[in-house]
C-alpha cells in the first residue's frame, strides 16, 4: 500500500529526537516568492496541535503578522516618523509628532515589542502623563500621534492590530473661549500704538488672521488701491542646526553661528486658507504709516537690512520669529492690563465681532479661511453669543409670537414706538428686522444718532437743546432702506440704548526737539461733558494717555491724557510728559524720524 502524501501548504506535526514536538504552518508567501512557514514548537502532542489550530486560525484571519524585522515600539516610531511621515505631512505637523515620539511615547514604552503592544500599556501612560504635570490636550496628542502610526504598522502588516484604536484617550473637554470685549481691544490697541509693528495687532484683532498668516505676509501682498490684502502664505517656525560644529555646547538654536535648516514660509494649509481680505479704509492708512516706518528703518539699518520684502519685520528686515511675536503679545497683555490669553484668541475676537454684526455665513468664512465642509462647526465654537445679541434675539422671537397689530395678547412695552406720529411718517413695526421698520435719527450739530426707539431719539434731543442751545436738534424719522444708503455706518450704527454722557477729564501738553516745553496760553488740563458718539472727546475709561509727533517743520512731541477720574489722569498726565520729553530728546529711539 502506498502512503500517502500531505498536500504542498499543509500543516506539519512531528516529534524530534529530543522528545519535543514541533509544528509548521504556511502563512503566507514570503517577498522573494517563497512560502512562509511558521514554526512552533511544545512539550506535548495536545500543546503542539492546539499552537499549530492557533496560528492556522490567525492566518485565515488574516492576523498573522509579516515576516522580517521584529520591531519595538522604539524602532518603528523611529522608523515611521523620520522615514514615513516626514515625507507627508507639513513641517508643523512633524514638529508635533516628534515632540510625541521622542518626548513621551519612546521613554514611556519604547522598550515593548511592537506585537506585544496593549491598549492598557498606553493608558497607563496617558495618566503618568497627567500625573507628572501634562495637560489632557497633550496627552491626546500623544494619542493621536500613536494611533497614526500604528495605523500605517497595520497597514504594512507590521502588526495585526492596533491597540491606539481600542484604548481610551483622556477626556478633553473643548474650552470655550471668551473673546476680548471691545472696551479691552480698545485698550489693546492703545498700547499697541506705542510699540514697534503696531499694524500687526490692529490685523490680529480686526481680520482674524492666524500668526502664521500675519507674519508670513509681503507687501507684494497688499494692494491699496484695492483695499485688499492677498493671504496666500504662512510663516513657519525656525528649526537650527549647529553651525559651529556643535562645539558651542549650546542648544541648537542658541548657537552663536546657527544655521535655520527650514524654509521661512510655506502656502496656506487649504484653498479655503488662500483668501483675498477687503480692509477697513484706517488700517489701510496704518498700513500705509508702517511701510513708511520700515523705510526709515531700512536707512538706518544700510548694509545690515536683509530685503525679503515682508511687511513685518526685525530692525534688519528679517521675517519676525513666531516665538518672539508671542513673547510680544504677553508683553502687550501686561501693558493693556487685560486678561491673559492665547495668542489665537484674538482670532476668536474678530471672528466673534463678524458673526454678531450679522455678517453672511459665506464672507465670514471667507475671511477667516474656513473649508466649507468644517465652516459650520467652526462658527458654533467662535460665536460667543453676548447679552446685547441674546436680549436682540428675544425682541425678534416675540416679534414673532405677538405680532404688531396683535394687541390683545400682550401688554404694551417699552419697545413700542410713540403713540403718535404725524401722517407722514413711517409708522415703526416692533420687529427690528422687518422691512417695515423705521430709524428714528437724532440729527444733533453735525451729528446724525439713530436710535431704534423714538423715546431715546427724543430723551437725546431735549438734553442737547437744554445744555447748548445755540446749536440746533431735532428727530427724524427715516425707513431703513434709507438709513442704510444714506446714514453713516449702517445697520451697525442704529442703537438699541439711550446715549451715554459722561464728564471727560483732559490734558495736553507739547515740547520742541531737545524737550523745551511749548506755551500755549491754554490750560493744560480742563474737563468737558461728551456724548459716546463724540468720539474724539468721549471716553469709558479712567485714564488713558498717548504720546505722538506732530507733522510739520516744527517737529513738536504732543502728550494726550483724558479719562472719567480726575486723579487718574493727572497721574498719567505725569507720566504721559515724561515719555513725550523723552521722545523729544531722543527720537530715533522711538522710530520717529531718520534724521535725528
Amino acid at each position: 500500500m502506498t502512503k500517502s502524501r500531505k498536500p504542498n501548504g499543509d500543516s506539519t506535526i512531528y516529534q524530534a529526537k529530543d522528545g519535543r514536538w514541533h509544528g509548521y504552518v504556511t502563512v503566507g508567501v514570503k517577498d522573494n516568492g517563497k512560502p512562509d512557514r511558521r514554526h512552533v514548537t511544545r512539550k506535548t502532542r495536545p500543546e503542539i496541535t492546539k499552537a499549530v489550530r492557533d496560528l492556522e486560525a490567525k492566518r485565515d484571519k488574516g492576523k498573522v503578522p509579516k515576516a522580517g524585522q521584529r520591531w519595538t515600539v522604539e524602532s518603528w516610531l523611529t522608523h515611521w516618523v523620520e522615514n514615513i511621515a516626514a515625507l507627508t505631512v507639513g513641517e508643523n505637523t512633524i514638529d508635533g509628532y516628534r515632540v510625541a515620539v521622542y518626548h513621551h511615547l519612546i521613554p514611556g514604552l519604547g522598550a515593548h515589542r511592537l506585537e506585544k503592544l496593549e491598549p492598557e500599556h498606553l493608558e497607563r501612560l496617558y495618566a503618568k502623563m497627567q500625573k507628572a504635570g501634562s495637560s489632557a490636550g497633550t496627552a491626546h496628542q500623544v494619542h493621536r500621534t500613536v494611533r497614526v502610526a500604528l495605523n500605517e504598522a497595520v497597514r504594512r502588516k507590521a502588526i495585526t492590530e492596533n491597540p491606539a484604536t481600542i484604548a481610551k484617550a483622556p477626556v478633553l473637554d473643548e474650552t470655550e473661549v471668551e473673546p476680548y470685549s471691545v472696551e479691552e481691544v480698545q485698550r489693546l490697541l492703545l498700547e499697541a500704538a506705542k510699540v514697534r509693528n503696531t499694524a500687526r495687532w490692529v490685523i490680529a484683532l480686526a481680520l482674524g488672521l492666524r500668526q502664521g498668516e500675519v507674519l508670513g505676509l509681503q507687501w507684494e501682498d497688499v494692494d491699496f488701491e484695492a483695499g485688499v490684502i492677498l493671504v496666500r502664505r504662512g510663516r513657519l517656525r525656525p528649526r537650527y542646526k549647529h553651525g559651529c560644529g556643535d562645539r558651542c555646547g549650546r542648544k541648537p538654536g542658541y548657537c552663536p553661528k546657527k544655521i535655520n535648516t527650514r524654509r521661512e514660509t510655506k502656502s496656506t494649509k487649504s484653498k479655503a486658507g488662500k483668501r483675498p481680505i477687503g480692509v477697513p479704509e484706517e488700517l489701510m492708512k496704518l498700513l500705509a504709516q508702517h511701510k513708511e516706518t520700515q523705510d526709515r528703518e531700512r536707512v538706518r539699518a544700510r548694509d545690515l537690512w536683509v530685503e525679503k520684502g515682508y511687511v513685518f519685520t526685525s530692525e534688519v528686515g528679517e521675517p519676525l520669529n513666531p516665538n518672539t511675536d508671542y513673547h510680544r503679545w504677553k508683553d502687550l497683555l501686561k501693558a493693556a492690563e487685560v486678561r491673559d490669553a492665547r495668542l489665537h484668541d484674538a482670532r476668536h475676537t474678530a471672528a466673534t465681532v463678524l458673526l454678531i454684526l450679522g455678517v453672511p455665513d459665506a464672507v465670514v468664512d471667507a475671511i477667516m479661511g474656513w473649508e466649507p465642509g468644517k465652516s459650520a462647526r467652526m462658527r458654533r465654537r467662535y460665536q460667543h453669543m453676548t447679552s446685547p445679541v441674546l436680549q436682540q434675539t428675544a425682541a425678534k422671537v416675540g416679534g414673532l409670537l405677538w405680532p404688531a397689530g396683535d394687541q390683545t395678547s400682550r401688554a404694551p412695552s417699552a419697545v413700542d414706538g410713540p403713540d403718535q406720529m404725524a401722517p407722514s411718517e413711517v409708522q415703526p413695526s416692533n420687529d427690528p428686522v422687518s422691512p417695515r421698520a423705521v430709524v428714528f435719527v437724532a440729527k444733533v450739530g453735525q451729528q446724525l444718532v439713530p436710535f431704534r426707539l423714538h423715546e431715546h431719539a427724543s430723551a437725546l434731543v431735549d438734553q442737547w437743546n437744554t445744555e447748548r442751545p445755540g446749536l440746533s436738534a431735532q428727530v427724524e424719522v427715516w425707513d431703513e432702506a434709507r438709513w442704510e444708503a444714506e446714514g453713516p455706518g449702517g445697520s451697525r450704527a442704529v442703537r438699541e440704548r439711550e446715549s451715554d454722557q459722561r464728564v471727560v477729564f483732559h490734558a495736553y501738553a507739547a515740547f520742541r526737539p531737545g524737550g523745551e516745553r511749548v506755551d500755549l496760553s491754554l490750560p493744560e488740563q480742563w474737563s468737558v461733558a461728551a456724548w459716546d458718539f463724540e468720539g474724539d472727546v468721549y471716553t469709558d475709561r479712567s485714564a488713558s494717555w498717548r504720546t505722538a509727533r506732530r507733522p510739520g517743520p516744527e517737529q513738536l512731541v504732543e502728550a494726550q491724557v483724558r479719562g472719567i477720574d480726575k486723579s487718574a489722569v493727572a497721574a498719567a498726565f505725569v507720566e504721559a510728559v515724561e515719555q513725550a520729553v523723552d521722545r523729544a530728546r531722543n527720537p530715533g529711539k522711538f522710530g520717529d524720524t531718520s534724521d535725528w
